[in-house]
């Protein structure tokens, strides 16, 4: 009986099949204790802490030329055959080259497999006989009859761009001043064959080209010295007649190189070389330390100077009619090579008489703007609508409407990552839809 008991209870103690068995979720994985190890870097983690990682790049250029063998400092397109391009460099040389290749379907990046070795474009020509940089190059428009080159060593170089084997002759050259900043050819009618060019010491000089002349085919018309320290920058009206130009003095000039302004009744009433002239004596237009760029509206209307410090100055200029043109019908042949302009250097501020001005705004200050912190390299205007970009060297890129009070229609703040821009343009001068585009170039190198 009690061990019948005993059994009874062992019975009733025993687990069950079910109990028995262990559910899988109360399962544990024992990990048995293992010290740390270090742990061994994979080619990846030696390759960034040591060899340089190389990036690969997206080009999709049509093509490239590379026989300059310094910095490339300036470049010039053909007025009628814009395929052609002109380079200037630090190596003391200029090439001409042609762009016109057939255009692929798709750019580089799109095709299945891109070819990774192209050939640099073939050079047309290779011009020498600067004996330092070339910082500047254009031709004379029109027909392009002219390429014109300046450099550090003071040079201006006339090359004729018209023979059929386009070797690009040299026609004259002159060596007036230490240093050239610029090169700007004379959109007048009557002188096209005509430019400016803008000097270290301050100097701003007017030369014509006469091919035709058998002793001398590099004329002065005339010659300024008012500004007192470099000459940064100029620009003609659209319509040629005057001519605009800047000074790290932060004086701001503009000319009446063939005599229409006068001819109109608008005359300076101080030297008689200038009809429109601010400089930072008056508070209201002064600017610290200089100015470096300066454009012209498309209508002629106002100028716009860039300065240091991101400061903006626009200012009224003189509006000539056509019918102030009768003088000029004939090119001038060397008018101020005699005298250039009186030959003595003038510091006294030239003042517009507003009398003889058919407008109002003449060599007033329109507006005063600053939205970029450092100084403006690069002025442009758009050739068919009222926009006007600014390149800093602050990197940044400011888009105005001339039309609105200038309002700032955009800031692009990181045009160019913090590199200065050294160059802005709009697209389209023959068409307007191209307008809308603008191109920049930066010291990082890059094109937007």
């Amino acid at each position: 009986m009690e061990d019948s008991i005993h059994n009874d209870q062992d019975a009733d103690n025993a687990p069950s099949d079910d109990e028995a068995l262990l559910d899988p979720s109360d399962a544990a994985e024992i990990v048995p204790d293992d010290p740390d190890h270090p742990m061994d870097l994979d080619d990846e983690d030696e390759q960034a802490d040591g060899a340089e990682q190389e990036i690969p790049l997206q080009n999709d250029s049509l093509a490239y030329f590379d026989l300059h063998s310094d910095s490339i400092f300036c470049i010039a397109n053909h007025p009628v055959d814009p395929t052609i391009i002109a380079t200037g460099g630090g190596d003391d040389t200029t090439y001409v080259f042609s762009a016109d290749v057939p255009s692929p379907l798709l750019p580089p990046s799109y095709e299945s497999n891109p070819s990774t070795t192209r050939s640099s474009l073939e050079p047309i020509a290779k011009l020498q006989g600067h004996t330092d940089s070339v910082n500047a190059v254009t031709y004379t428009l029109g027909k392009g009859n002219y390429l014109l080159t300046g450099g550090l060593d003071g040079q201006v170089r006339v090359h004729s761009a018209t023979t059929s084997t386009q070797t690009y002759p040299l026609l004259a050259s002159a060596q007036e001043v230490p240093e050239i900043n610029f090169l700007a050819p004379c959109p007048h009618p009557s002188y096209l064959d005509t430019f400016a060019l803008g000097a270290n010491d301050g100097s701003v000089w007017i030369y014509t080209i006469d091919s035709q002349d058998k002793e001398i085919h590099l004329q002065v018309v005339q010659a300024y010295y008012l500004h007192t320290e470099s000459c940064t920058a100029g620009a003609w009206t659209p319509d040629g007649k005057l001519l605009a130009t800047v000074s790290e003095d932060g004086s701001f000039y503009v000319w009446d190189p063939f005599g229409e302004a006068a001819a109109a009744g608008i005359t300076s009433s101080s030297s008689g070389q200038a009809v429109v002239g601010l400089t930072a004596a008056d508070q209201r237009f002064a600017i610290e330390d200089g100015l470096f760029s300066v454009a012209v509206s498309p209508t002629g209307a106002f100028a716009v100077v860039g300065g240091a410090h991101g400061m903006i100055r626009i200012v009224g200029l003189p509006r000539l009619n056509s019918s102030s043109s009768t003088s000029a019908t004939q090119p001038l042949k060397g008018g101020g090579a005699k005298n250039k302009s009186g030959g003595k250097k003038q510091t006294s501020t030239a003042v517009v008489d507003a009398a003889g001005s058919t407008g109002s705004q003449t060599g007033q200050i329109l507006a005063s703007v600053q939205i970029q912190s450092e100084s403006i390299e690069t002025l442009a205007f758009s050739p068919h609508h009222s926009l006007l970009a600014v390149g800093s060297v602050d990197g940044s890129i400011v888009i105005f409407d001339s039309a609105h009070r200038f309002a700032v229609r955009r800031h692009i703040k990181e045009a160019h990552e913090g590199f200065a821009v050294v160059k802005v343009a709009f697209g389209g001068p023959n068409d307007e839809k191209e307008a809308w585009f603008l191109t920049s170039c930066g010291m990082d190198g890059v094109v937007r």
